[in-house]
């Protein structure tokens, strides 16, 4: 006879985990699939590492929280309320488990907004269209090989991506 089991602390034994509740055929699951989380945390992780205090906010949530917010045209504040009462949302942003409180203060988003700059909101932009070609919601064709432009965009608009670019991008889920 072995040595006796050891009980669980928690019931987090009987927690069932989002993919469990959820429709995986859901746009924003569907999306969360398609982006490559791993380059957007070795892209924005370097920005965010720190040796002392509290641990950087893992860059998906963020990343996840900022794309979430332009998508729905959210308020710092409505994105993280949404995010609460939203499976979906904590889904897209990496979470397994439902959560019942809040994973960030708000302002925490207007600092991350801060420190990535455009370049980083358009890292983000770049990162959801290149997921939606591989989806097949957009053709490769519909995009101006000429410049950067997504194909949400004017043709003839030649700067890089904007926050507004984003916003039509994002419709397309």
């Amino acid at each position: 006879m072995g040595p006796k089991p050891a009980a669980p602390e928690s019931d987090e034994l009987f927690i069932s985990r989002l993919d469990e509740l959820i429709n995986m055929r859901h746009p924003l699951v569907r999306l969360a699939g398609l982006i490559d989380w791993a380059e957007i945390e070795r892209i924005f992780g370097a920005h965010f590492s720190s040796g002392r205090g509290r641990p950087a906010l893992p860059p998906r949530l963020v990343a996840g929280l900022l794309y979430l917010q332009h998508a729905f045209d959210a308020s710092d504040e409505a994105v993280v309320n949404t995010w609460v009462e939203n499976p979906y949302w904590q889904y897209f942003c990496g979470e397994v488990y439902l959560q019942t409180e809040a994973p960030m203060d708000p302002s925490s988003l207007t600092r991350w907004r801060k420190r990535i700059g455009e370049e980083g909101v358009e890292t983000l932009l770049m990162a959801t269209i290149e997921a939606a070609r591989r989806g097949g919601v957009v053709r490769a064709s519909s995009m101006d090989r000429s410049s950067s432009t997504p194909p949400s965009c004017p043709r003839r608009l030649r700067t890089p991506p904007t926050v507004a670019c984003w916003r039509r991008a994002a419709s397309i889920w």
